[in-house]
């Protein structure tokens, strides 16, 4: 037991350390671009704290452990939202701008709704994955989009002064990477040795999915969003969870069927439980998060907490079946 409980408080620091440097990174990066932080969320952060969530599905699919793969999107999807945005929610409400946050908003509510009403069957086939990839290519000219248009208001609403040297660049690409590194590694240890723990319970390789995997390669996100409120950058956190969720559902499981050859196959005994419970709490959380915003033009406090309180049910409940 001591090597996984050494293994386990490394993972922990990679990802304290990693997440730090991460965030400043970023923060320069949108500084130094005139791009706004929420972009840079969405866009750059997001790309480099689903390497985990992209790792571990692509192995898992290519390994044959379709519960695992199918379960670890849809499961980090609902975290990412349930449990690390609501967190972010309840400590630093933010206000956005509808034209940084509307589109990508409904991208992800239809990504989910999506994804469900293809897997209804029990299998994404390959021509539905070209459906799902779709939306990513929509997530995509939004962001080139948003990017040519919040540049221009950035900069005449004019720039923060920012220190854009070759060395102040070379310095934050370093910590970009290394940070980015961290939370990869910091995430796989965390993630194999927890799992380790959790079938030696005999716990089913579902329930180590949808919440154990889930949880731990959703920790980036996690660690970006409690270091991004200790430094007052919540819309970066925002934009980092709705950019990684809409990547997780549009990339990792057409990718995953991709490997698999003729599609992904949910497995007979899960498929109940992942079409008629992961799926539609994942689409129930995304709602949550995006329509009242859209009404509203505002994050609560009050959203953060129903979000949390409906993610330890989902919790509790997946752990009891």
């Amino acid at each position: 037991m001591l090597i996984p409980v050494l293994l386990f408080i490394v993972g922990l620091l990679c990802l304290i350390k990693g997440g730090d440097w991460f965030v400043d990174a970023a923060t320069w990066m949108a500084e130094a671009s005139g791009l706004p932080q929420f972009l840079i969320g969405a866009t750059v952060v997001s790309m480099a704290t689903t390497l985990p969530e992209i790792i571990v599905s692509t192995m898992a699919a290519a390994e044959g452990s379709t519960d695992m793969a199918i379960g670890n999107a849809i499961g980090s999807v609902t975290a990412n939202t349930g449990m690390i945005m609501a967190i972010s929610l309840i400590f630093l409400p933010v206000a956005i701008r509808m034209s940084q946050f509307a589109v990508k908003g409904v991208l992800m509510v239809m990504s989910t709704l999506v994804l469900w009403l293809l897997c209804r069957d029990g299998v994404l086939s390959l021509p539905e994955s070209l459906i799902v990839l779709a939306l990513f290519v929509a997530f995509i000219i939004e962001n080139i989009r948003s990017a040519k248009k919040l540049s221009v208001e950035e900069h005449t609403d004019g720039a923060a002064v920012v220190d854009k040297s070759r060395k102040a660049l070379l310095k934050n690409l370093v910590l970009f990477a290394v940070g980015a590194a961290c939370l990869v590694v910091g995430s796989n240890l965390l993630v194999d040795n927890g799992t380790v723990l959790a079938q030696l319970l005999g716990v089913s390789e579902r329930i180590i999915a949808v919440t154990m995997v889930a949880i731990g390669t959703s920790l980036p996100e996690l660690v970006t969003a409690i270091t991004a409120i200790v430094k007052k950058q919540s819309s970066m956190s925002v934009g980092n969870i709705l950019g990684a969720n809409i990547i997780d559902i549009t990339i990792i499981l057409p990718l995953c069927a991709l490997i698999s050859g003729d599609g992904l196959h949910i497995a007979e005994q899960s498929v109940r439980q992942t079409v008629y419970l992961d799926m539609p709490m994942c689409a129930l959380v995304a709602a949550i998060a995006v329509i009242p915003t859209i009404l509203h033009k505002r994050f609560t406090k009050l959203q953060g907490i129903l979000l949390l309180a409906l993610y330890i049910a989902y919790v509790f409940v997946t752990v009891r079946i």
